[in-house]
């Protein structure tokens, strides 16, 4: 017998004896009294009565002591038995869930009032509605062989000052660790233990801690001198009305909100905007050229557009070292609720989902890889529970099927239906 279960049963043999000393106790009071002839009948009877009211008060005492005892004995002896369904956290008291609470909607109406869409691919644009609905969030659509926008819907939101990157700053530390030699895609890094992982497994589960330990390794200093030269916390867009550039912190963050490590997981201190992720995205996508994004605003500019280099990135020999996990996001890791929607075409991407203040943000970016050419497809969401980044996934999924559908991976992007006139001009 278990040590519960023998003070379980030493505390029923107590409440025995106990229970016969009363006994013992009442039936000597009740010879007393009837010995005592100086007593009325009448109080006779409400001494006993009272006598009654002790003895039963004292006995659900005690049995409610031996109930919890035993109980207390049965609970701990079932939360050392494999597979119980009762956690040992419920044995000293009550269990506490926490349960974050965020204070934005993860919807709304009206998200493409105020857009300028005289210059975007039609096709492309009415794609990203239909995919987004009322979902909080922006959709920005991107050419990879020349950095122009062909879609940006909520263009307010896409061209604000950003949001933390979640997961998706994964990408620019997979860049920088390969880079540096650090790692290739088949490294092994240990996670404690005897537990290992690559950097395909990492980026297709979004493993933070792999990329903890990559960030560590690294140190903040090339973290950052990387994450620059890939476009982060500057302008992405080449005089793009209204955008705002992205925060990249000058120092690391303390240590007690997580450190480089911090930094390198879930992008904690830093600001992104969706415009940064797609050029850095667009890079990856064409082989390491990091264009200027351009927002042609009407049949003219689309006419005259010219694209515009940033600067070209020597990332082209690490671009199959990430493809493999970015692939794998898809097909079987954090971004395979794409699949619901779409599976004509390969696509490569990465999610991401964080929150702050009361927002829940979710990244995803992606890029289709077909024979008949590309296209990049950055989806930002906030707003509470609803939020996250298989939800920005599953909605690229929708996009990318409305874009097949419309034979866009056929014809290619087209041109404002004026442009025609323009040219002869």
């Amino acid at each position: 017998m278990s040590k519960q279960g023998v003070r379980a049963f030493r505390l029923i043999l107590a409440f025995l004896a106990s229970l016969a000393l009363v006994q013992l106790s009442f039936a000597a009071h009740v010879n007393t009294h009837a010995l005592n002839s100086s007593k009325s009948k009448s109080q006779k009877i409400s001494e006993s009565q009272r006598t009654r009211r002790r003895l039963h008060h004292l006995a659900r005492s005690r049995g409610s002591a031996v109930t919890r005892a035993s109980a207390h004995a049965s609970s701990v002896h079932s939360s050392s038995v494999p597979g119980s369904s009762i956690h040992a956290s419920t044995i000293h008291g009550r269990r506490h869930h926490y349960y974050e609470r965020f204070s934005m909607s993860s919807f709304a109406d009206s998200l493409t009032e105020g857009d300028v869409t005289a210059g975007e691919d039609p096709v492309v644009r009415q794609a990203a509605i239909d995919a987004l609905g009322n979902m909080n969030g922006t959709v920005v659509a991107i050419q990879p062989t020349s950095g122009r926008v062909l879609a940006m819907v909520n263009q307010k939101l896409a061209l604000s000052s950003g949001a933390q990157p979640c997961s998706t700053i994964k990408l620019s530390v997979a860049l920088a660790a390969l880079s540096e030699g650090l790692i290739s895609k088949d490294t092994p890094v240990r996670l404690g233990g005897s537990y290992r992982m690559n950097l395909t497994q990492a980026l297709a589960h979004s493993n933070n801690a792999y990329f903890e330990a990559l960030g560590r390794q690294l140190g903040f200093e090339k973290v950052a001198y990387y994450a620059h030269e890939y476009g982060l916390g500057e302008m992405a867009g080449y005089d793009i009305a209204g955008e705002h550039a992205g925060i990249y912190p000058e120092e690391v963050i303390p240590a007690k909100l997580g450190g480089v490590g911090k930094m390198c997981s879930f992008g904690e201190g830093v600001s992104m905007t969706p415009l940064e992720l797609g050029a850095m995205v667009t890079a990856i996508a064409n082989g390491g050229t990091l264009y200027y994004l351009q927002h042609p605003t009407n049949a003219q500019e689309v006419a005259d557009f010219q694209p515009r280099v940033k600067r070209m990135l020597d990332i082209a020999p690490l671009i199959p070292e990430i493809s493999d996990g970015m692939a794998g996001a898809v097909q079987y890791g954090t971004a395979r609720s794409l699949r619901l929607n779409f599976n004509e075409e390969e696509i490569l991407g990465k999610t991401g989902t964080c929150s702050r203040a009361g927002t829940r943000f979710g990244w995803f970016a992606s890029y289709a890889n077909t024979s008949v050419g590309r296209v990049v497809v950055v989806v930002f969401l906030q707003g509470g529970r609803p939020t996250f980044g298989p939800k920005a996934a599953e909605i690229a999924g929708r996009m990318y099927r409305n874009m097949y559908d419309h034979n866009f991976f056929i014809a290619g992007p087209t041109v404002p239906s004026d442009s025609a006139a323009v040219k002869e001009q």
